[in-house]
């Protein structure tokens, strides 16, 4: 074999095993950044859910105020 077919192969074979290698850890970096983003994504749902609760305790509470100050 010539030695410029060899080098031509090898030098193939590195950059293939170097794309690849860029693209798995490329692709491991997304997904450790995606599941990031949906613990935070969850933690701000959360968060909406007992403000929504809590919106809904203050309007009753306002009502039974309400209700009292008529009374007296």
């Amino acid at each position: 074999m010539d030695g410029a077919i060899l080098t031509a192969i090898l030098g193939f074979a590195g950059t293939l095993i170097g794309s690849l290698g860029g693209i798995f850890a490329s692709s491991r970096l997304t997904n450790f950044r995606l599941q990031q983003l949906e613990e935070k994504v969850k933690l701000h749902n959360n968060l909406v859910e007992r403000m929504t609760a809590v919106e809904e305790k203050i309007k009753g509470n306002l009502h039974r105020i309400e209700e009292i100050e008529h009374s007296v």
